[in-house]
């Protein structure tokens, strides 16, 4: 039977579809650090969010976007939300924010995969078999290899680790979450419930403990749209679309890949050198994370 050419470009797209994910997930930290200097963590996350609904909600109900049809269905999207948005962005910004080198929050948080591997097993009956749990091993020593010249404990208190591990179980979480419970639902009116649920999670926090005002910056502004449009529109739908198609252990183990990602786009951005260590990371990140994802 001959492939038709739409069918091709559909299979090809999927194909590329996690590399794609990877790649713009991995500038979210170099927009990080281009826009945290000029406003506080949590509040930098709602102005984002906010940015993120003004553009997807008149393009939701414009484009007449499928809403969920029942309670449950947009509480368990609201709950995803929560976890994916607020509680893992939050958690990383913040620990960043107070003091935690950027290299040992993603050491932190590339344990993501494992733990995910663990959750999975018992709640969505997926088999991890021995050669993938010698990929996510592999992954997680490229990682460690990766942001080890950079990773220092300076910055490592008691409130910057509470909130980096925040972060990575509000990530895990997250990923097991909904792939569980929300199934399928339309990436346009599911944003739109899971930014506004996270913006409502985070608000008290920004209200109760961030006084200090934003400095529109050119800089600041840039950073915002990025993370706002490539990120959270881009990334986010991606995400959703790979939990859906794929087994949570599989699209965990992705994550293991941004850190190296992130180490050559600051290189070629910021001229911040990769040293053999960290070329030996990259490529022991990608055995580790294909090991995991081979059929």
């Amino acid at each position: 039977m001959e492939i038709e050419p739409e069918d091709r470009r559909v299979g090809i797209w999927v194909q590329w579809m996690p590399w794609t994910f990877v790649f713009l997930w991995s500038t979210g930290f170099i927009g990080a650090k281009f826009g945290l200097p000029y406003a506080q963590p949590v509040t930098f996350l709602l102005l984002r969010f906010g940015f993120v609904l003004a553009l997807m909600l008149p393009i939701a109900l414009a484009l007449r976007a499928p809403w969920p049809s029942t309670p449950a269905q947009v509480t368990h999207i609201a709950v995803a939300g929560v976890l994916l948005h607020g509680g893992y962005l939050a958690g990383v910004f913040t620990a960043i924010h107070a003091g935690m080198s950027a290299g040992l929050a993603a050491l932190i948080v590339g344990l993501q995969p494992v733990l995910t591997a663990i959750v999975a097993a018992p709640l969505l009956r997926e088999r991890v078999t021995p050669r993938q749990w010698l990929g996510l091993a592999l992954g997680f020593g490229g990682v460690a290899l990766v942001v080890a010249q950079r990773a220092t404990f300076v910055g490592l208190t008691a409130f910057s680790g509470a909130m980096i591990l925040i972060a990575l179980l509000s990530i895990t979480t997250g990923t097991v979450y909904q792939k569980r419970f929300c199934g399928a639902f339309d990436l346009r009116a599911g944003s739109v419930i899971q930014f506004v649920a996270a913006g409502l999670a985070l608000a008290p926090f920004a209200l109760l403990f961030e006084h200090e005002p934003v400095r529109w910056t050119g800089e600041f502004i840039c950073a915002m749209a990025w993370l706002a449009l490539v990120l959270s529109i881009g990334a986010i739908s991606l995400l959703t679309l790979l939990i859906r198609r794929g087994a949570a252990t599989k699209v965990a183990s992705l994550f293991y890949l941004v850190p190296p990602f992130t180490a050559v786009i600051a290189f070629l951005m910021f001229d911040e050198h990769l040293g053999p260590l960290g070329i030996a990371g990259f490529a022991l990140a990608v055995i580790g994370v294909a090991l995991v994802v081979r059929s």
